[in-house]
């Protein structure tokens, strides 16, 4: 009985942040992984059109509100991405379900955000 509390206790929790860490990785709020880009110039993304395809960007929506290391950049078109500690972050389209970090290490340039 504790341990199903725990895990409900666990899960509201989870439910109600802006962002979590699920094992030691940056993920948005339902759970999926978040990368950098090691190409990428300070906040300013470097990924675009075919890029941007299989690894969209995390994308600011109105009202959404981060904490510390969080900020906004603009993109080329003029959208905002959001950035963590000064890196624009972005999902890798072949990540299908929250937990999935398949990107990580891809073309050696391709990392999660770790805690």
């Amino acid at each position: 009985m504790t341990r199903l509390i725990l895990c409900s206790l666990a899960i509201a929790s989870l439910a109600s942040a802006t962002t979590a860490f699920a094992a030691g990785m940056l993920t948005d709020p339902k759970g999926m992984t978040l990368y950098t880009f090691d190409k990428d110039k300070g906040k300013i993304s470097s990924c675009y059109d075919k890029c941007a395809k299989l690894w969209p960007p995390y994308a600011v929506q109105k009202g959404e509100k981060m904490g510390k290391d969080w900020a906004k950049t603009k993109r080329k078109d003029g959208s905002m991405q959001w950035t963590y500690d000064g890196h624009p972050l972005c999902y890798y389209a072949n990540d299908k379900k929250p937990g999935d970090a398949t990107g990580d290490g891809k073309f050696g340039v391709w990392h999660v955000v770790k805690e």
